[in-house]
């Protein structure tokens, strides 16, 4: 996988995510904008095209670090209950401040998004049976319990359409002045190439690694915390986007091999690739209406992880 085909793919679709749209705008639009198309641009091309990318390169790289740490190529945010838990900490925002700020649903998402998957990483240490199949179906079925608890109290407390838009990703709605929670993730993903090496020692194991003089407990939770937070960022800006941090490191692993510090570009490439594409298709298969980028992603998600199961499962036949 070459990054310089990655890297002309993402300038061209970022191109065309920008072209795409009610209003029409051509190529040289972009340069020399009238008055219109320049707020067109400013206030919702621009940053959806920024949300996209930081979205996907962000929890493609969550999915990445949550393979490693816990030494299964299907576990991620979505199969380790850590988005459910974040949408779980969202509500309670709701419930807790009458009128939620950004980072108020953020900071108390966050908090419920790292229980979540702390509590996950410890039934996963309990389990003697580690099945590559079998512990994701464990964390999706902690997942669809901590869905439910959501579920019940948002009937509750009548919140139910608020959730509603965390259920399924969508960028229509992003518009300068309400996207910019996701730079948060950018930092996050910087700590992640610097611990790139240790994530991948990690991986072999807490007894190989505290061999080798690494902080085993104290990288795992440097990667657990990362991940919690990237999945609230996304979850309370976007909504879930299903699939995306399971499918994208796979595909990845498959050329590139399991040392993180080798593939968290191709990664963090392939995530904003992917995403931008699955994003220009919603727009277009029935324009001028759009699909939410959430089905697009998990339609597509659900077949190539399909694929990756019947291959993995025809190399060890």
């Amino acid at each position: 996988m070459k990054k310089r085909y990655l890297i002309l793919a993402l300038i061209i679709l970022s191109i065309c995510s920008i072209l795409i749209g009610v209003k029409e705008m051509n190529f040289l639009d972009i340069f020399n904008p009238d008055d219109t198309k320049s707020k067109v641009l400013i206030i919702s091309r621009i940053p959806r095209l920024i949300s996209i990318i930081v979205a996907g390169v962000s929890m493609s790289i969550a999915g990445l670090i949550m393979q490693q740490i816990s030494r299964n190529k299907f576990v991620s945010p979505d199969t380790s209950a850590t988005i459910d838990s974040a949408k779980l900490g969202a509500l309670v925002s709701l419930m807790l401040f009458s009128s939620a700020s950004p980072i108020q649903k953020m900071l108390v998402s966050f908090v419920f998004s790292l229980a979540g998957t702390f509590i996950f990483m410890r039934i996963l240490k309990r389990i003697k049976f580690k099945n590559v199949i079998f512990i994701p179906l464990v964390g999706i079925m902690f997942g669809n319990i901590i869905d439910s608890i959501t579920t019940f109290f948002a009937y509750k407390h009548n919140l139910i359409q608020s959730i509603s838009t965390w259920l399924q990703g969508d960028f229509s709605m992003v518009l300068k002045g309400n996207y910019e929670l996701l730079y948060l993730s950018i930092p996050l993903v910087i700590v992640a190439f610097f611990y790139a090496n240790k994530f991948t020692v990690a991986g072999m194991g807490e007894d190989f690694s505290k061999n080798l003089g690494l902080n085993y407990n104290k990288v795992v939770n440097i990667g657990l915390i990362i991940v919690s937070l990237i999945s609230s960022v996304v979850v309370i800006t976007v909504g879930k986007i299903p699939f995306l941090g399971l499918i994208i490191p796979n595909i990845v692993t498959i050329y590139k091999g399991d040392n993180l510090k080798n593939s968290l570009y191709d990664t963090a490439l392939l995530g904003a690739v992917f995403l931008l594409a699955c994003d220009i298709l919603g727009r277009l298969v029935i324009y001028p209406y759009e699909i939410s980028i959430g089905l697009i992603v998990g339609v597509l998600g659900s077949a190539i992880f399909l694929y990756l199961l019947i291959r993995r499962n025809g190399h060890e036949a």
